[in-house]
């Protein structure tokens, strides 16, 4: 009886921890200048201003266009997610290095917003629809707006950017973490033609009951043929989906990778992938921050 009463209460225990645990809110600080804000040597920044087609969210995108002519078949492109968070990791070391390998373009797609990240609004557009989970963390009443966001970024964000500067529709990558990964799979999975290289680090794969897993079992490679996804996961705690979603792909010929990035947990795999994305997109190999 006591045994029995004994694993009550620690269950007890563990139920409401980890109910505490799942709607703890991070804090987040405003940002400060960024080097959009102070300048560089190697890049010069513009930026426009967007609205929803339901005049809900509001977008601010920068670009980062490398300094000097842009060869005639245009330069790589990056289009990053959470822009504003993103814009907050760039310096001049970075921007330095890249510039004088292939010099993306840098498309920072983020929220007016002072804020790193606006999460409601974010929640709404990188979601795809799917079933309800009843998982306290995700929270897919409020998502499900991939598909209206993916065409304002194709659309309008992306012709606004390609009429700034030469971009090689050839060589367009798209980044995104956490919901930002589910919104780059999504599109991978429905437009894959409109990107040449996937990048998803964190990819929050329970969104929907797994939705992510069940569609990549029904892909076809044919449509996906050229195509690149780079899956990337931190190991605190262990992670076992990417790698499961990554096995699915490669089985049916589909070119996917994945990536462990030891001692990381799910908030700092946003400045290390990203840091690492922007360098492979640059051709930079191996390189660190």
């Amino acid at each position: 009886m006591k045994r029995h009463l004994r694993r009550l209460l620690s269950s007890a225990f563990l139920f409401i921890t980890a109910i505490g645990l799942c709607q703890a809110q991070p804090v987040f600080k405003p940002l400060g200048p960024t080097i959009a804000d102070t300048g560089s040597a190697y890049y010069h920044f513009r930026s426009a201003i967007f609205d929803s087609a339901d005049k809900q969210r509001h977008y601010k995108v920068w670009l980062a266009i490398p300094n000097g002519d842009a060869p005639q078949a245009g330069r790589p492109a990056l289009v990053i997610l959470d822009g504003n968070a993103a814009m907050s990791k760039l310096n001049e070391a970075l921007l330095g290095r890249i510039a004088k390998a292939k010099a993306p373009v840098l498309v920072a797609v983020g929220y007016q917003t002072a804020l790193p990240f606006d999460i409601p609004s974010r929640t709404r557009d990188y979601t795809p629809p799917g079933p309800m989970s009843g998982h306290p963390i995700y929270k897919e009443d409020q998502g499900g707006g991939s598909e209206a966001f993916r065409q304002l970024l194709l659309d309008s964000i992306l012709p606004w950017a390609e009429s700034q500067t030469r971009i090689n529709k050839n060589e367009l990558s798209l980044w995104g973490h956490s919901y930002g990964g589910l919104f780059v799979l999504d599109t991978f999975y429905s437009e894959p033609e409109r990107f040449r290289h996937y990048y998803a680090a964190s990819a929050s794969l329970g969104w929907g009951k797994d939705v992510m897993l069940t569609r990549a079992r029904a892909l076809s490679h044919v449509a996906l043929a050229g195509k690149q996804l780079q899956l990337d996961e931190g190991d605190m705690p262990a992670q076992d989906k990417n790698a499961q979603l990554v096995e699915i792909l490669k089985l049916k010929g589909i070119n996917a990778d994945y990536r462990v990035y030891p001692g990381l947990s799910h908030g700092p795999m946003f400045e290390a992938s990203l840091l690492k994305t922007i360098n492979a997109v640059a051709g930079v190999a191996d390189a660190g921050q």
